[in-house]
């Protein structure tokens, strides 16, 4: 169990366990990304991870609430695996 910042870039990740990020995207089971980073607003707590989904740039925004997605963010490898 670690946390986003576990993630190396560059790697390939699977999704093994879905997640909802901050703007509603569902994250299913399989999907595939390549890791390239994140970035961090501290004003609204916004941590937004930067990923290469079949060659397309995504950037998905996650919360550092309790009450949105602290949780998955801080234990980002119980969802996804290297692959």
């Amino acid at each position: 169990m670690a946390s986003i910042h576990a993630l190396v870039r560059g790697q390939r990740y699977q999704i093994m366990r879905e997640f909802v990020d901050y703007d509603g995207g569902l994250h299913s089971v399989g999907e595939t990304w390549l890791f390239e980073g994140t970035t961090f607003v501290p004003y609204d707590d916004e941590l937004t991870l930067h990923v290469r989904a079949h060659g397309v740039p995504r950037a998905y925004r996650l919360q550092w609430r309790p009450e949105e997605q602290e949780a998955i963010i801080e234990n980002f490898t119980d969802f996804i695996t290297a692959c």
